[in-house]
């Protein structure tokens, strides 16, 4: 399995200073977009008398708790957004900080719920702390919505708990991701609470418009993005299993070939897959591409760490295959140099390779890092791909010398900034894309910030959930 794929038959993509510009401006909105709804959020508690009202401790608490959960819930639409895979931002910003994001606005938004259900029900109870549990329990069973929103309350504390990382180390990824979904079931019953008694809301056709909208925008987004386009895309890639080949004991290579032009990936970017052969179909995996797509074929290269990856194995061909994506940044896209340095540890190397593949680059202009422990993935492939295009290829065999050190015992003792400016001495004047675990990525970043590589040309995505 050596030969490499033919050149994309897609039309190539906007010059990538051009894309720069637009997704900057992008991202330039969208952090716009965020501060002035929360300004906008503000600016009505205090026409409301919000400010007024923290001048008694009854009326303060009862004002605090309005604030917070106005903050709360627009964050917490907020956060349905990041993460509905709308295609504008996921090529504007990336999977990666998306996540981020995502993960940071939940806990606010869930830190000021909590505030939300503390402070106002205190004020409710007059102020007096002993009294808040009994005004709970009659809030709870006697104002129009109140069930509802304890519902809502239970499926969010349920997704946060989950989404700690010590949690969700004892959690399979599968069992993860259906817990993770109850959050849409917590916006959903939260909205009946905030339409019946929350005069925040609607006290006010400006109001009325704008928390209707951002539902309906949160809605129309998961509903299109999330559920419409991978149906379509689906249909219009038509791809079904055409060969599984094994790369090493717990490595395994997966071929897909579909309709002509019905795949409009870019190497290095990964898709959420399921193949309709029996159990476990209905969640979504993620996976990069391991080799450049050609507008019809696919490969990816899993490692078996769990069920899903294993029931790769035995995949038959024709099993038929669903699709959610493209996305992710680490491709052309977010290229702004003739030169890059490709830095991969483990299975990490896949999207690298395949964007070693795909890349236009002059001989020398583009180099690969990659540091193994187990078997290497693609060495034949990189071979050629050395031959051919000039790719220079750094073998790193080893496990991690020491802890903060993303090199293998065969680096020396040089350490990580003296080597890897060694290897690439240029490496300011490159763009470097990286692909492993999270702490071995953060770590290379770190050394490429020393080296002077400005933190807009370190493109990263890290494996693990």
């Amino acid at each position: 399995m050596t030969a490499l794929a033919p050149p994309p038959v897609a039309r190539p993509p906007r010059p990538a200073r051009s894309r720069a510009r637009s997704d900057a401006g992008v991202r330039l909105a969208g952090l716009a977009a965020l501060w002035a709804g929360l300004l906008l959020v503000t600016f009505w508690w205090v026409t409301g008398g919000g400010v007024q009202d923290l001048g008694g401790w009854e009326t303060g608490l009862d004002s605090v708790g309005r604030l917070t959960g106005l903050l709360a819930s627009f964050l917490l639409l907020v956060q349905v957004l990041l993460m509905a895979r709308v295609p504008l931002l996921e090529n504007a910003v990336g999977r990666e900080r998306l996540a981020r994001l995502h993960r940071w606005v939940g806990l606010g938004s869930f830190d000021l719920m909590v505030a939300h259900v503390v402070t106002i029900t205190w004020g409710y109870a007059a102020g007096e702390l002993a009294r808040t549990p009994a005004t709970l329990w009659d809030l709870t069973l006697h104002y129009p919505g109140m069930l509802l929103a304890v519902a809502a309350t239970a499926c969010l504390v349920l997704v946060v708990v989950t989404s700690i990382r010590a949690a969700r180390r004892r959690l399979r990824y599968e069992s993860w991701h259906l817990l993770h979904l109850y959050a849409y079931l917590g916006v959903g019953l939260a909205l009946p609470h905030q339409l019946w008694t929350g005069q925040d809301f609607v006290g006010s056709l400006g109001r009325t418009v704008f928390w209707w909208g951002l539902y309906a925008a949160a809605a129309g987004a998961v509903l299109v993005w999330r559920v419409a386009l991978p149906l379509w895309r689906t249909a219009r890639a038509g791809l079904r299993v055409t060969a599984v080949v094994p790369e090493s004991d717990d490595v395994v290579s997966v071929y897909m070939t579909g309709r002509p032009g019905g795949v409009t990936a870019e190497a290095g970017q990964f898709y959420g897959f399921r193949f309709l052969a029996g159990r476990g179909w209905t969640r979504a995996h993620p996976y990069s591409l391991s080799a450049a797509p050609d507008g019809r074929s696919l490969r990816i290269t899993v490692k078996v760490v769990g069920d899903g990856s294993a029931s790769l194995r035995w995949l038959r061909p024709g099993t038929r295959v669903l699709l959610e994506g493209p996305y992710g940044r680490l491709s052309a896209r977010a290229r702004t140099r003739p030169k890059v340095a490709l830095i991969a540890a483990g299975v990490g190397v896949t999207p690298l390779r395949a964007l070693a593949e795909a890349l236009d680059h002059a001989p020398g202009d583009a180099a690969l890092l990659y540091r193994y422990s187990g078997p290497p993935l693609f060495l034949p492939e990189l071979e050629v791909l050395a031959a051919r295009r000039g790719l220079e290829v750094f073998l790193l065999p080893g496990h991690r010398r020491a802890p903060g050190s993303w090199l293998g015992h065969s680096a020396g003792a040089a350490s990580d900034l003296a080597a890897l400016t060694s290897w690439l001495p240029d490496l300011a004047e490159r763009d470097v894309y990286v692909c492993g675990p999270e702490p071995w990525a953060e770590d290379v970043r770190r050394t490429c910030r020393a080296a002077g590589l400005p933190p807009d040309r370190f493109h990263v995505e890290t494996f693990g959930w």
